[in-house]
């Protein structure tokens, strides 16, 4: 085995590192969900955000393997980060580096390995994005691709740690984080060929829930519509709150029938919690469906003003069947 060397930037690299405050903090959502995306789109058991701290690698995010965190002398992470493009072992079995270490001889199995180092503005390789497989395997030239644009997504988030990307109130991304992430996402659907759906909701009769109830009982309101989006959707779709009483979310790979079902099982338990709650008004939504399409939409500004009037109209339409 084959301990990693330490790159040359190593005390910038570390203090960059250090001054994002995310080493040992709590996991979030918008890494959580990367690593479940890599996970799906390239079928490996083990997806990682990694981020190599002096003397041990430390996972910001993790699916697929029980471990927070590993020694820095046995990581693959820490080779990764002294290249400028993915490291990729197809087996590490056959790997000189690997092939004796005691994640390649025993838990978790490694024979396959690709990782992308993340980099920040001042150069610094801060971890990786990284993929584990128990069996070898190869990339092609389109996967090396797909886990680059990953990656970036992954740097980004990193770089967005200490700026306002989330809604205090709700934990969702707010307006900028859910277009960061949305305009990342929509890339790897556009090279994956994969559909892409926006849903744009606004909560009927909010202003009414302010003035009458007071605004404490109307953040309750908006915090209890985001538990029920976070609740009603996929794990690889991208939640955000944009502002005031407005949400959206950005379906990928999902059929008309399966958005369907999203809005049917999403009206069931906001009626569900409507009953229990007996607060003396409804949380209620109209809501704008939009697929996303390059030609017409070009980026998430355009199909977010496309969703955003069908939204419109549908509030329209429910006004007009009220008695």
């Amino acid at each position: 085995m084959r301990a990693p060397a330490r790159p040359i930037n190593e005390a910038q690299r570390l203090d960059t590192l250090r001054s994002l405050n995310v080493l040992d903090s709590a996991p979030e959502e918008r890494f959580d969900r990367l690593t479940r995306l890599a996970k799906r789109l390239f079928g490996v058991p083990i997806a990682l955000v990694s981020l190599v701290d002096a003397n041990r690698q430390w996972f910001k995010s993790c699916v697929g393997l029980d471990a927070t965190e590993t020694s820095r002398d046995i990581s693959f992470c820490g080779h990764a980060i002294l290249e400028d493009d993915i490291l990729v072992v197809p087996n590490a079995l056959t790997d000189e580096r690997f092939h004796d270490n005691p994640m390649v001889t025993g838990e978790p199995n490694i024979r396959f390995y690709a990782g992308c180092p993340l980099t920040v503005v001042n150069g610094s390789k801060l971890g990786t994005l990284c993929l584990i497989d128990v069996n070898p395997r190869q990339m092609s030239e389109d996967d090396l691709e797909l886990l680059r644009d990953l990656a970036r997504m992954a740097e980004q988030e990193l770089s967005a740690v200490q700026l306002a990307t989330t809604d205090e109130l709700t934990k969702l991304s707010n307006r900028r984080g859910f277009e960061t992430l949305a305009n990342h996402t929509l890339t790897v659907c556009e090279r994956m060929k994969r559909a892409a759906t926006v849903l744009f909701f606004d909560l009927n009769g909010f202003k009414a829930v302010n003035d009458t109830f007071g605004h404490a009982e109307g953040d309750r309101a908006l915090v209890t519509f985001s538990e029920v989006l976070i609740h009603c959707m996929r794990h690889s779709d991208v939640v955000g709150r944009l502002g005031g009483d407005e949400f959206v979310v950005l379906l990928t790979s999902a059929t008309a029938a399966e958005t369907q079902a999203i809005l049917s099982r999403m009206q069931e338990e906001l009626t569900r919690k409507n009953q229990e709650a007996k607060r003396g008004y409804d949380i209620r939504f109209s809501v704008g469906m939009v697929e996303f399409d390059l030609e017409t939409h070009k980026d998430i500004h355009g199909v977010l003003a496309a969703a955003d009037s069908a939204m419109y109209r549908d509030k329209l339409k429910s006004k007009a069947l009220l008695p």
